[in-house]
């Protein structure tokens, strides 16, 4: 009977204990919690019943820690909200202190500064050394594609795409310029004799003109082929300079506006690979079942054949029009050349030479001065 009115003084000096903690000082600060509990034991009646407050349960009364921490927080500032104050309590009979820590506030804003800062887009950033392995992935597909292609093809097991006409018009064209590089190289073989016949001729008008002067019995007879020999090197010169001129426009049609026109071939060539290539892989995946696997790659099998359809047909069309532009530029100056090759030629050995220096002006062939481009005995200094 007497237990109950201690019970029940134990717990009133338990709240006015807990509310004494309202004037709780500011959080980072230690509190000496041995101190009031040694003070609470003074005051109350010595009974272990008076120290540790009981529940109408039996179980230890919790409800003061929630109540101080709760009087805590509206107790701190409006600027300390964003921190946490957490306390660490322990028993009365423990010799331990209690403290109170002050740490960061897993609440909204403490997640929002967790979250702060710069944010980067995944998108927007490009590796380069990414974007080069990319570019390796595609080539290297890309080739093997190709490879493929070209082998299936020359074993016989796959299709190619042919443009009768155009492929017709393309080996009329390289075997043309294969007869034209001969014809360049015949003409490069005349020009050199001829060199060298002029300069045999003009050493022995020269020979012939020493003798003549030296010999008084055949001064003549030396003279006539002194002059001879060196009308012969003279006109020789002239027909010289017209082969030369022939050379050098031929040469610029076959090795540069050819040259320049299979480039263009062969870029087409390889589109025309590349696009069968690509349609043969649609064909493929055309053939085989349909799901939700098989969808996607045919989309973009589709979306890379259409691709390279486009290309292969711009190519064609730049081939077709190259070879129109060839053949009327390759008839206008092989017109040309082959009428002044004709008429140099013709008026040499008939040795008229009004006719062959009429034919150099007519096609604006200036001839050489010899030694015209030996430099000075100044700018040899």
């Amino acid at each position: 009977m007497h237990a109950n009115p201690i019970l029940f003084s134990g717990m009133s000096e338990h709240r006015n204990e807990s509310a004494t903690l309202d004037e709780f000082p500011p959080a980072g600060e230690e509190v000496q919690s041995d101190s009031k509990g040694g003070a609470m034991a003074q005051e109350s009646p010595k009974n272990s019943a008076a120290e540790i407050p009981v529940t109408s349960n039996g179980q230890l009364e919790d409800s003061h820690e929630h109540s101080f921490n709760r009087d805590l927080k509206r107790s701190l500032p409006v600027g300390l909200g964003l921190s946490e104050t957490k306390i660490t309590s322990h028993g009365f009979d423990s010799t331990k202190e209690g403290v109170v820590e002050a740490g960061p506030f897993p609440g909204k804003g403490g997640r929002a500064q967790q979250k702060s800062g710069p944010v980067v887009l995944a998108d927007e950033v490009k590796n380069p050394a990414m974007e080069k392995l990319e570019l390796v992935r595609k080539w290297s597909l890309n080739t093997y594609k190709c490879t493929r292609q070209i082998i299936s093809e020359k074993l016989g097991r796959g299709s190619r795409t042919v443009d009768l006409e155009l492929e017709a018009q393309i080996d009329i064209l390289r075997d043309n310029k294969k007869k034209y590089e001969n014809i360049l190289k015949l003409a490069q073989t005349l020009s050199t004799q001829l060199f060298q016949m002029v300069h045999t001729q003009r050493q022995l008008g020269d020979a012939f003109a020493d003798l003549s002067l030296k010999s008084l019995e055949l001064h003549e007879e030396f003279g006539y082929n002194a002059d001879t020999q060196k009308l012969l090197a003279k006109n020789g010169e002239t027909l010289l300079g017209a082969i030369n001129f022939f050379i050098a426009n031929v040469n610029t049609l076959v090795n540069k506006t050819i040259e320049d026109t299979l480039l263009t071939v062969k870029q087409y060539e390889s589109a025309r690979i590349e696009y069968d290539a690509y349609r043969t892989d649609l064909e493929e995946l055309n053939l085989g079942p349909r799901d939700a696997n098989t969808l996607p790659k045919i989309e973009q099998s589709q979306q890379l054949f259409q691709v390279h359809k486009e290309k292969y047909d711009k190519m064609r069309n730049d081939v077709s029009i190259k070879l129109k532009f060839l053949e009327e530029n390759k008839v206008k100056v092989l017109h040309n050349q082959l009428v002044l090759f004709h008429n140099a030629i013709a008026a040499y050995f008939a040795g008229n030479q009004k006719q062959l220096e009429q034919t150099l002006k007519q096609f604006h062939i200036k001839l050489k001065t010899p030694g015209a481009d030996a430099p000075s005995w100044l700018e040899e200094q």
